[in-house]
């Protein structure tokens, strides 16, 4: 497969990146986040749950639901709580701490898979890690934040999605089909949202955006499970954890915010670290 897994990850990258955009926007336009990601949710599980039954494609077994299930319920819960942490701290605080759940499922594949890792590709996943935080870090954001509440809230997501990770290093261990995983994971999470969704104000916007997230998400999370499964996983974490430069870039040239120069200096560390993963 050669690199074909870096690229594969950094295809992860940006559709996720993308995704957290149109979050942002959704936002902006003061849609639900619960009813968005059950729209696509929804949309994704219909679309690959169809092409599977096209193809006859599914490999199914007891393992591979309630894995796909448990990683569509720890993604869309670690979603909502992120959201939460965004209502009572400062977005350019929230997300590089939220980014470092990537730290989990790393250690994982060293301690519990064995995963060997050389020296100067730690240093590659330690730029990688200190760019996330270096691009999105606000100065001052820490005195202002609800505190206590914020930190719960970002502890639950960090838990969710870096649990999240480690259970797809596992399945693709256990050699689950992408596809079943995915149909899994969609069925599981819309679900999960479904129980929670507030029907008194659905929105056909939020069906439209949630049918382009919901593709995106295919994209991004078929491209991840074969970055895992084929490539190093210590490795693709960190590089999918660098869609925070799309979401920065984004922010720049859509929603007309100025780069500071620390930011201009993470994306040359995340460049960087990135080089160094490849040697």
């Amino acid at each position: 497969m050669g690199r074909m897994w870096l690229l594969a990850a950094l295809l992860t990258a940006v559709c996720f990146g993308i995704n957290n955009t149109l979050f942002k926007w959704s936002t902006k336009q003061q849609m639900s986040k619960i009813n968005l990601q059950f729209f696509f949710y929804a949309a994704a599980f219909l679309l690959t749950l169809s092409y599977g039954l096209l193809y006859s494609s599914f490999h199914f077994s007891p393992v591979s639901v309630l894995l796909g299930a448990a990683i569509g319920i720890l993604n869309a819960n670690g979603n909502i709580q992120m959201s939460a942490a965004f209502e009572k701290g400062f977005v350019s605080l929230t997300a590089p701490v939220i980014a470092s759940n990537v730290i989990l499922p790393v250690l994982a594949a060293g301690l519990l898979f064995h995963e060997k890792v050389e020296t100067i590709h730690w240093i590659g996943i330690v730029c990688m890690l200190a760019s996330a935080a270096v691009i999105q870090y606000s100065p001052g954001a820490m005195g202002s934040s609800n505190y206590r509440p914020w930190l719960f809230r970002v502890g639950l997501a960090v838990l969710s999605f870096g649990t999240l990770g480690i259970l797809m290093k596992l399945s693709s261990q256990l050699h689950i089909q992408s596809l079943d995983a995915l149909v899994s994971m969609y069925g599981g999470g819309a679900l999960y949202l479904g129980l929670r969704l507030q029907r008194t104000s659905l929105r056909m916007r939020e069906a439209k955006v949630g049918l382009l997230v919901g593709l995106l998400s295919i994209v991004g999370y078929s491209s991840y499970f074969f970055a895992v499964r084929t490539g190093v996983a210590s490795i693709v974490f960190p590089v999918v954890s660098l869609n925070c430069l799309v979401v920065v870039l984004a922010g720049r040239y859509v929603f007309q915010e100025r780069l500071r120069m620390y930011q201009m200096l993470g994306i040359a560390a995340a460049l960087f670290g990135l080089v160094l993963t490849k040697l």
